[in-house]
């Protein structure tokens, strides 16, 4: 005895399938109580803003909202020190140096200082024991005008010495700069330049910058300007373990070292508030751990309020550009976004 099969069934079948799919795609899109945060809070966020997530290979939400839109090219801040910490590592990758070598092997100003024994690593991750500005990130940002990273990095290498290097957590910008100056250095070339050909356009980072019009040097921890299109093209790369359209440009190795925590059991002499508690790896927040301490979120806030971020478990890149000041209020939004966005995209670490 055969069964058959009735095309009336057939087709139900098909339709409630296709009804299921198309629910299911819904639920995975709908933005909408992201959206209505994000105008509740508009002016608080400055008015210019526009938000990006992107998983699966594409953007999967777009928001711009006042004159902002995806294209718009802003100071990025302290956003900077991703971008600059992925350009290291392009050199570790390369085999030129090494994360704890010594900076006086290339910037022999830092031995006759007795600063020689820092290492990269440690000026990374903000552990050079230097020290730096201190108060808010607004002064670290208000530097002294210096022609050249040579000449900022000859000043940094007669500063006074608070701490052996390794021993404290002190926030600023003296590390990032050290390493771009040993960065030019090595490769000959101005940071500016370096950046662009190595890593910016690889990563098609057309309007992004460390050029400015002042008259002063480059500023590898804070001086970049870029747009939220832009920074996605890093943040895509970073969340797809150095891929970028089929290309490696940086190691899964080199990600993984920029991932983890550093010198987390150090003391911390000054961190930002809006990353009180977090541990720091390689130019980036631990945003988020598991119990083991792995990273599973990882951010880079800026000054001026931008916040780009990559979460590892729920597979998806994300970033708030705006150009306003950072603060808490700003912060709690920021948690609200990031929430809001995991709802949608749903998934964790198991």
């Amino acid at each position: 005895m055969s069964l058959k099969t009735s095309p009336f069934c057939l087709s139900c079948s098909f339709l409630t399938v296709l009804l299921l799919f198309f629910q299911l795609s819904y639920s995975q899109t709908d933005f909408s109580q992201l959206d209505a945060m994000l105008q509740k809070n508009q002016k608080l966020l400055g008015n210019d803003v526009v938000a990006l997530v992107y998983k699966d290979g594409k953007i999967i939400h777009s928001k711009e909202l006042g004159e902002f839109n995806a294209k718009t090219q802003a100071p990025i801040a302290s956003c900077s020190k991703w971008l600059t910490a992925a350009l290291v590592m392009m050199f570790v990758d390369e085999g030129k140096l090494k994360l704890d070598d010594q900076i006086g092997k290339y910037l022999p100003i830092m031995n006759s200082y007795m600063k020689g024994y820092v290492t990269i690593r440690q000026c990374l991750a903000h552990t050079t024991g230097i020290e730096n500005d201190k108060g808010s990130l607004l002064k670290i940002l208000q530097r002294s005008k210096y022609a050249t990273l040579e000449e900022e990095v000859n000043a940094i290498a007669a500063k006074e010495i608070s701490n052996n290097p390794g021993k404290e957590f002190h926030y600023g910008s003296f590390g990032p700069n050290i390493v771009g100056r040993i960065l030019e250095v090595i490769s000959k070339k101005s940071f500016e330049r370096l950046i662009v050909e190595k890593l910016f356009r690889p990563l098609k980072m057309r309007s992004t910058t460390f050029a400015n019009d002042n008259g002063n040097g480059p500023n590898p921890a804070g001086g970049a300007r870029s747009t939220a299109n832009d920074y996605m093209n890093f943040l895509s790369m970073i969340l797809n373990k150095g891929m970028f359209e089929g290309k490696q440009i940086l190691s899964a190795k080199a990600i993984e070292e920029m991932q983890t925590p550093q010198f987390t059991n150090l003391p911390v002499k000054y961190t930002p508030k809006v990353a009180e508690g977090l541990h720091y790896g390689l130019g980036e927040w631990i945003q988020e751990e598991d119990a083991s301490g792995k990273s599973t979120v990882v951010s880079c806030p800026g000054l001026f309020g931008t916040w780009p971020y990559v979460d590892k478990c729920r597979n998806y890149a994300a970033i708030l550009f705006v150009k306003t000041l950072l603060g808490e209020q700003k912060k709690e939004i920021m948690m609200q976004f990031k929430s809001a966005v995991d709802d949608v995209v749903g998934g964790g670490c198991k």
